[in-house]
């Protein structure tokens, strides 16, 4: 580890000793030509547009350059004269901006400059450019959900389902390069509701994109292993009023719709939405236990069917004040409710090496989690005159109450002879406050300081209940019932430098945190505390060897904390069969993340790729064993350590006008090895996903979309899981064009997708299997209204585009 510090520190010097000669480099220089580059219908931001200047008489090239991740550029020019500019990125048309430099005007600012997506009129034929799905960007990728259509009716799990990274199981468990542990913001500020929750509550046709960052600087919390999920829903930026509204409805109980409304003037931004989701998958599963205690080998046979599902609704609003040119106040709020299911009837078949003769009996199982949450925040923003040069505070404060309750009944002949009811409830409250404060000294050099604070309150109730023949009901067991109180408050100060030298820009950051925990359980009269400061170095650099090529490589130390049922220091019954039981001694785990990647364009082919290497100290594992006949106990543990060498590509291009391929793959190298019950261990396998994503624009109001999923087997500290494949097909049809369109998706297409693990132990063995019920066919239909669009009538003395059209 240390070895890693050495090498980081020698690259930051080496970078900041260069920085001072490209101040002197740019000393000569006789003017300049600034603005920045958008989408001309969205206005996001285009990084990586390339720019060339050229002279008007000769058309010799003078400079170019691209933008920068918020879509700026400053290019400078040697000599007054005349001059023009073409601004070109792949899928857009190119802009041409003529400009003049005198002695009177040495500096030129084109403002705003607007790219169209490109238009090929083949025959009967009109095909238009449209961005990739995904986007690679100097410190992240960019999920595009606008352009799924396999997504329009599902949520931010499905979005990510199609992402190199990411893989998702069939219960729509999210994992990023194979750690379930990330971070969850939503418009850059942190969720609610957990991680996972919070991704299969989010609409995807409520989301303009969403980011995912690997490699966080230090300005964000380091929270989570794989880095930070930051989804950004939609708000759109035109003038007046306009809205989207969605609804969809599919096979096996699944529907929803969604509204969006935006108003805005000169001086007010508001949006409000609803939305409403009800989505479920049934399926078929088979399950064998194994255990091995006292010389007696006894097994669990199950055969059964379970049904998933989640039924939630959330608003959200929001409204900014444009005080005057340099402050801003704005408010938001989010509120809610969302209840997951799960609903199985089993066949159990039980018999061991001392008595070999079958057992059988049914049973069914109802679990619930449900609850309301909301969320306020408040944000201030003052600019200081010159650009860049800002203060940005935020207030912040969330509340949710999310009640479990399973239900376990066991039958006989139709008579009910025992089951189990657990429940847990208690409200959870955050409380964060930040500041972020920029001081830009160049326009490739500035520095960034800032303050996050959180407090975390956390109260939950658990009882175990218990079904007696004699009293016809389940009864209350007071020894296995407990409160548990959790507070954690966590307290950071970061700093960040970021420069430029000739083309190598760099940036260095250095975050530390104070973390105070306390877990107080007064029932047994136990407490555990923790009281530790832990910093976080980053380092992201990037170098540009031509115009549409370039390096990056960067480095960040994270950490992941242990929350929820993984502390709570008692036994909780599951069902009959399951027990899981926390661990208040378990350490967080740290990880140590580098990556390096490419971005370039090979003739027709936009490419990237990039190669990780991470490691995980204190590894933190889901793990189990036999507590007693037929009775498996659930826990975690700090199993020792994992490794994961591996790489990613991403290649988009058009083989024909009509048709775009995106062709994402990762494959990795994953170790895991420690020492868990006494015993060392070390897994290995090599894991590999791709997705093949075509797009077939046949008309200009027809669309076809034909995805592959496929993610290989993988391990664990005690088992392994299967590999999976996964085709949708997807077909949008505009009835009224930019106002009303349908989409018809086949969910799974050839029934291949699958859930199967198996786990041992010392003393016990587990296998399961679980059919997911499909295709699964899904009705959705948009309709948008009052769908404001620039329209396109020059170039203005500013270099931007005017005009408007109302549709």
């Amino acid at each position: 580890m240390k070895n890693y510090y050495n090498v980081i520190f020698v690259l930051l010097l080496c970078s900041i000793i260069s920085f001072p000669q490209q101040n002197q480099r740019g000393e000569d220089v006789g003017g300049s030509v600034s603005g920045k580059v958008l989408d001309f219908s969205t206005k996001h931001v285009i990084e990586y547009a390339n720019l060339l200047v050229m002279t008007e008489g000769d058309s010799s090239m003078v400079t170019g350059g691209v933008t920068d991740s918020k879509g700026n550029f400053n290019l400078r020019i040697p000599k007054i004269g005349n001059y023009y500019i073409e601004v070109k990125f792949i899928g857009y048309k190119t802009e041409r901006i003529t400009i003049s430099l005198t002695p009177e005007k040495l500096n030129v600012d084109l403002g705003e400059i607007l790219l169209s997506p490109s238009s090929i009129l083949l025959e009967n034929v009109v095909v238009e450019g449209q961005r990739a799905p995904v986007t690679y960007e100097i410190d992240k990728k960019v999920i595009n959900p606008d352009q799924m259509l396999n997504v329009v009716s599902g949520n931010a799990v499905d979005v990510l389902s199609n992402v190199p990274s990411v893989h998702v199981d069939i219960e729509g468990n999210v994992s990023i390069r194979g750690s379930q542990s990330f971070n969850v913001l939503i418009d850059g500020r942190p969720s609610v509701l957990d991680a996972q929750d919070a991704l299969q509550q989010i609409q995807a046709s409520s989301i303009e994109r969403i980011e995912l960052i690997t490699n966080p600087s230090a300005k964000y919390d380091p929270e989570g292993t794989a880095g930070i999920i930051n989804i950004i829903l939609k708000k759109n930026s035109n003038s007046g009023l306009n809205g989207i509204v969605n609804a969809n409805a599919g096979m096996h109980d699944t529907y929803g719709a969604d509204f969006l409304i935006n108003y805005q003037n000169d001086n007010i931004k508001t949006n409000f939405s609803l939305d409403y989701s009800r989505r479920f998958y049934p399926g078929d599963f088979t399950q064998s236990n194994i255990s091995y205690l006292d010389n007696n080998v006894s097994t669990t046979n199950t055969v059964g069917s379970v049904t998933r599902g989640r039924i939630g609704y959330e608003g959200r609003g929001g409204i900014e004040f444009l005080l005057d040119e340099n402050n801003s106040l704005s408010f938001g709020a989010r509120a809610g409710r969302r209840e997951g299911q799960q609903k199985s009837n089993q066949l159990f078949t039980q018999f061991s090496e001392q008595d070999p003769s079958e057992i059988s009996y049914t049973g069914n199982t109802d679990r619930s989690r449900a609850g309301p949450y909301y969320s306020i925040n408040s944000n201030y923003s003052h600019n200081f005159g010159s650009d860049g040069h800002q203060l940005l505070g935020e207030l912040y404060y969330s509340y949710r109450n999310s009640d479990e309750i399973t239900i376990t009944s066991e039958f006989d002949a139709g008579y009910q002879i025992g089951g189990k009811k657990t429940t847990e409830i208690g409200p959870s409250t955050d409380f964060r406050g930040k500041l972020d404060y920029t001081l830009p000294f160049s326009e490739s050099s500035k520095f960034e300081a800032g303050y996050q604070g959180q407090v975390d309150l956390d109260e939950e109730t658990n009882e175990l209940y218990e079904y007696t023949t004699t009293m016809g009901d389940y009864q209350l067991l007071p020894e296995f019932s407990n409160l548990n109180k959790y507070n954690r408050s966590e307290h950071a100060l970061y700093t960040m430098y970021s420069g430029s030298a000739w083309e190598l820009k760099y940036q260095v950051g250095l975050r530390g945190e104070y973390t105070y925990r306390t877990i107080e359980v007064p029932t047994q009269n136990e407490y555990f505390d923790l009281d530790r400061f832990d910093y976080f170095p980053s380092f992201h650099t990037s170098y540009k060897f031509t115009q549409s090529s370039s390096v990056m490589a960067s480095y960040s130390r994270k950490i992941d904390r242990p929350g929820g049922w993984a502390l709570e220091p008692f036994d909780t019954w599951i069902d009959a069969n399951n027990v899981r039981r926390g661990n208040p001694n378990l350490q967080p785990e740290f990880i140590d993340s580098y990556e390096t990647g490419v971005q370039t364009q090979l003739g027709i082919a936009n490419f990237s790729t990039e190669i990780y290497y991470r490691i995980t100290h204190n590894k933190i594992e889901r793990v189990q064993t036999a507590l007693d006949e037929n009775v498996v106990l659930t826990t975690r543990e700090n199993v020792g350590t994992d490794y994961s060498l591996g790489g990613e590509v991403m290649l988009n291009f058009d083989p024909v006008q009509f048709w775009n391929v995106n062709l994402m793959g990762n494959a990795y190298h994953y170790l895991v090895e420690g020492v868990l019950y006494d015993e060392s261990f070390s897994n290995t396998s090599f894991n590999w996903q791709v997705r093949f994503y075509n797009n077939f624009k046949l008309w200009s109001s027809t669309q076809i979309q034909f995805n592959l999923n496929y993610n290989s087997p993988t391990v664990s500290a005690q088992g392994t899981r299967a590999g999976n494949l996964r085709t949708d097909l997807s077909i949008r049809q505009d009835i009224i064009e930019n106002i009303l369109s349908t989409t018809v998706q086949v969910i799974d297409l050839f029934g291949t997708t699958n859930r199967e693990f198996t786990s041992e132990g010392a003393n016990f063995n587990n296998s399961y299997y679980y059919d997911f019920n499909s295709p699964r066919v899904v009705l959705n239909l948009r309709y948008t209204f009052n769908n404001y669009k620039p329209k396109k009538e020059g170039v203005d003395s500013g270099g931007g585009l005017g005009g408007g059209e109302d549709f």
